[in-house]
Order: C-alpha cells, then structure tokens, then sequence
C-alpha cells in the first residue's frame, strides 16, 4: 500500500468506486471533475472562504490544501501557494486550448483540480488554481474523513 510522508493511503481507487463516489455529483460537477472541466471563474463556493482548515478531494478526501498556503491571486478561482503533501497532487500536461499548461489532479482518485502555474507568491511561486466544485472543506480542529 504506497502511503504519503503525512500518512495517508496513496493506492489508486478503481473505476467502480470513483463511479460510486461520484454518484451524487450534479452534471456539471461531474463535467470538471471527471472529465477536466473548468468552472467559471468568480463563482465556486471556496473563492472567498477565509476559514482555518483543509481542503479535500470532493470524491475521496485526500488532504490537498490548507488554509494557511491560500492566496488571492485575483484570478477568481481559489489559489494556493503549496500542497498538504506534494505526493496528494499529481502533475500532467496538458496541451488543450491551443496552449502548455500543467493539470493537477488528485493523486489517489484521479479527479481533476485545477492546473498549477509559475506565477505564485513566495516561498514557491506556485500558483495552484483549483475549481472548488473538486473541493470540500474541513474545519481547523475537526477530524479529517476518511472517505476512500
């Protein structure tokens, strides 16, 4: 069983259990998360959230983010700085829409997040930019689920 340096079980989901996780998404949902959509920037649920806490893998709650690595990158989708674990976010790349850009998705479920660029703050200049219909939050001091 590949597990991250935090300790999470790494071992890829089969088909049949994304389809189960992804049972209650709505269709547009399932567009950006299954099929490498994109949400209009400027209305996901996340973009404004100034709670303490993670962000997790809408299907199956890989940590992907804390709070404390978000920023406003003015670019109207939630950004981050760096990943809960680097080994929970895991790079491609991808050639649509006539440009290079590197996707991200989660790393145990596949689900597409966003794309990642280099144009972030310090410490990394990384700018994650992700679509919060991928995401779900927890509250700082409430147990991560255990959702796999």
């Amino acid at each position: 069983m590949p597990t991250s340096a935090s300790g999470f079980d790494l071992t890829p989901l089969p088909a049949a259990r994304v389809e189960a996780l992804a049972a209650d998404l709505s269709p547009e949902e399932r567009h950006i998360i299954l099929h490498q959509g994109t949400e209009r920037p400027g209305c996901g649920v996340f973009l404004d959230n100034k709670k303490n806490g993670v962000y997790v893998c809408r299907l199956c709650a890989l940590p992907l983010y804390t709070s404390e690595a978000k920023f406003n990158s003015g670019t109207g989708w939630p950004s981050f700085f760096e990943t809960f674990d680097e080994a929970h976010v895991r790079e491609l790349h991808d050639d649509s829409h006539g440009m290079r850009r590197t996707e991200i998705r989660c790393a145990r479920c596949d689900a597409h997040l966003g794309h990642v660029f280099d144009d972030g703050p310090r410490p990394t200049g990384k700018r994650h930019c992700l679509n919060s219909a991928s995401l779900s939050f927890v509250d700082e001091g409430q147990p991560l689920p255990l959702k796999s």
